[in-house]
This record gives C-alpha cells, structure tokens and sequence, in this order.
C-alpha cells in the first residue's frame, strides 16, 4: 500500500496501517539508535520507545520532511535524551555485528578485492577514527557521525538535530578541523617520538 495512504490512516487510529508502516521503518530505527547507544539491548529499547513516541506522535506529521526523516529524528532525539542523562556516551563500534532479527550483519562490507593487508589498514582506520571521535564534544561528535559515517544530507541532520542548516554547517566544519587538529597532534608527537629513537 501507497505510504502517504498508510499514513493518513494511522492518523486516523487505524493500528493495522501503522504496523505496515513500522515493518518498514523499524530496522532503521533500530539501526540509527545501535550506531548512537554502542550495544544491542540499549538499542532496542531506545529503538522501541522510539516507535511508541512516533505513534503518539504520528498526528502531527505533516508531511514537511519524509516520514523516514520524520520516524530518524524521533530515534535520535531519545537517543541524545538518554545519553544526557547518562552524561557521557559510549562508544559506538565501528566494525562489531548488527544484531538483526535474520541474524548479524557487520556494519563495514569488506571488498573481496582487499588482501589481508588492506582488510587490516581498513580496521585499524576505522577504530583509530573512533577513538579520535570519543575525544570530540558531543556536539561535534554526533555530526560527524551522521554526516560522514552515515551519510545523512545537512538538511536531514538539521532535522534530526532539531537545530538550523547554518548550525549543522559550523559544527561539521569545527568537527572537521577539531578531527585534523587530533590526527596532526598525534602525527607530531610520532614524528617527535621516531626523532628521537634515532638520536
């Protein structure tokens, strides 16, 4: 069934539309609350709060963004509500297994084509990237996450952030330069540490 008809009768009240409408959606609420709260049963319990809250709230979409962008900004928002009152955020792995109902998935698809070698530089990239990333702001940290491992357009983060397009635009930048200050930092400190091995 069209989805713009699937919604109109969930606002309605009709059950049986917003069920088809969560099948839909739900493994990519689960998803985005996994990549926020590190670990599986943090993320199916924010990924069904989420759901409920979409249902109480599903009156007021109108239709402004994608029901997808609408349902994403729900996730994120309870997941960022309970990071704050934990006051620190855990680490979200880069390389672990999504826990899927078919069963695990690993979130980075190796190319058949890498060697050993590759496959190995990749790994070590991707936890070196994020650790770098669990030493930025929250702020920062989030929309980097959302921009560059995720994907999401600027527009999409604003929404889901609940902040302007002029906002999310500063703090990719700052986050950015933040990140190349780090990477620097640590390249500096190597370069110091190898010229003095050699002395």
């Amino acid at each position: 069934m069209d989805e713009t008809i699937l919604i109109q009768k969930s606002q309605r009240g009709d059950m049986d539309a917003f069920e088809q409408l969560l099948l839909r959606y739900e493994k990519k609420v689960y998803t985005i609350a996994y990549k926020y709260m590190g670990n599986a049963e943090d993320a199916s319990d924010l990924a069904q709060e989420a759901l409920i809250k979409a249902y109480q709230s599903i009156g007021t979409f109108r239709g402004e963004s994608s029901f997808g962008t609408w349902i994403g900004r729900i996730t994120a928002n309870k997941c960022l509500d309970e990071l704050r009152k934990r006051k620190k955020l855990q680490t979200t792995s880069l390389d672990e297994e999504l826990e899927l109902e078919e069963g695990s998935v690993q979130k980075e698809i190796v190319s058949e084509r890498d060697t050993p070698e590759q496959h190995t530089i990749r790994q070590e990239t991707v936890h070196y990237v994020q650790q770098k990333l669990q030493q930025m702001k929250e702020e920062y940290r989030m929309v980097l996450v959302l921009r560059e491992l995720e994907g999401h357009s600027y527009e999409d983060i604003a929404d889901m952030l609940n902040c302007s397009l002029g906002t999310v635009k500063s703090r990719i930048s700052r986050a950015r330069n933040y990140l190349k200050e780090l990477v620097l930092a640590d390249q500096h400190k190597e370069g110091s540490q190898n010229g003095a091995g050699n002395t």
